[in-house]
């Protein structure tokens, strides 16, 4: 009698973490002053990191960027067989960046370690369904916790434009009009460190950000005077967030939009108010106190870091401000190029 060999079986005792899986690679990125390397056993997962971190300016923070891996793995999804009594999914064995791993199929999770700089990613396929949450929530959550913890940069939600180097950080809740002032700002020359992540040395206040995507409301368009600009604008993809917001996901690395080349150095932080201003008096300066009041309120993530401190002291000898809403959006990119304007003579 011949026996028959199950090599399913065979293989899966023989490699259960598929150690000797082959994995794909996307050439070094340089990211937030670190260069990663992204593996994937899966070409679709590498598609996805290419449209978020490819062509994006390789901002270098210091002499040696450090080296950071990150392994993306897709995790297949058996049907379930329905049963009087349905029991959780089975146990998945993965590895990736050195780690052996253990965790339900249809799992969704990000595992790493700033210590040895890399990671793992894990992303099921019913995730993978839902592109733009897939990069947000997980890929550029890896990117931005991992180069922040290992290079010690203080994390803010925050937006940050730039002229001649000179950068100003733009705060406010949700909805103060962030996305809609930076587009502005856009509009008339400054260039962009990011959206809504900014990340600082804390001592130097050297920022570097992803300038990759902005994210534009309808409502927003009402602002934009030229049409080309708002027909470019509408050919983008419209996403959806988990509060239900809908929005232009315009990519940045396509237009004229000017990216910043390399780090900017913050001159001033600006808080957006939503009450209204008078044209020519739409600032209003900070004392220190209720510059690390505001700050700690805005900040509570960042407050807690390690080198919250050392950031809050020196980003206290710059310019902070609060800025009301003009009649158009161009006030408030006039009041913004004014204080550029006042730092660089201030200095000069």
């Amino acid at each position: 009698m011949t026996r028959t060999r199950n090599t399913t079986t065979s293989d899966l005792f023989a490699d259960p973490f598929g150690e000797r899986s082959k994995m794909q690679e996307l050439p070094p990125t340089d990211l937030l002053g670190a260069r990663f390397v992204f593996k994937s056993n899966s070409s679709r997962l590498l598609r996805l990191a290419a449209q978020a971190f490819a062509r994006l300016p390789a901002h270098r923070l210091s002499a040696h960027a450090p080296r950071l891996e990150l392994s993306l793995l897709l995790t297949p999804e058996r049907r379930l067989v329905r049963a009087a009594r349905l029991e959780p999914p089975p146990l998945q064995m993965l590895s990736g960046s050195g780690y052996l791993i253990g965790a339900p199929e249809s799992a969704n999770f990000v595992c790493l370690s700033p210590a040895e700089r890399r990671g793992v990613v894990t992303v099921s396929e019913t995730m993978l369904r839902y592109p733009y949450h897939t990069r947000y929530e997980l890929l550029e959550f890896a990117v931005y916790t991992l180069a922040s913890r290992c290079q010690g940069l203080v994390s803010l939600h925050a937006a940050c434009i730039a002229r001649a180097g000179r950068g100003i950080l733009l705060m406010g809740e949700s909805g103060a009009g962030k996305s809609t002032i930076t587009l502005h700002s856009l509009l008339q020359g400054f260039d962009i460190i990011a959206e809504d992540s900014v990340f600082v040395q804390p001592r130097t206040l050297k920022a570097t950000g992803l300038a990759n995507f902005l994210h534009i409301t309808e409502d927003s368009l009402h602002w934009v005077a030229r049409a080309r600009d708002i027909a470019a604008i509408r050919k983008a993809p419209v996403i959806q967030r988990r509060s239900g917001a809908k929005k232009y996901e315009v990519n940045l690395r396509h237009g004229s939009f000017r990216l910043a080349a390399s780090p900017v150095t913050i001159v001033a932080v600006v808080f957006l108010s939503a009450q209204r201003g008078v044209r020519g008096e739409l600032l209003e300066a900070l004392s220190k106190s209720d510059l690390s009041d505001r700050l700690s309120d805005a900040q509570a993530y960042a407050a807690n870091q390690p080198h919250w401190s050392l950031f809050e002291r020196a980003v206290a000898r710059r310019g902070a401000f609060v800025l009301r809403r003009g009649a158009h959006p161009r006030e408030s990119v006039e009041a913004l190029a004014a204080i550029v304007d006042l730092t660089h003579s201030s200095t000069g």
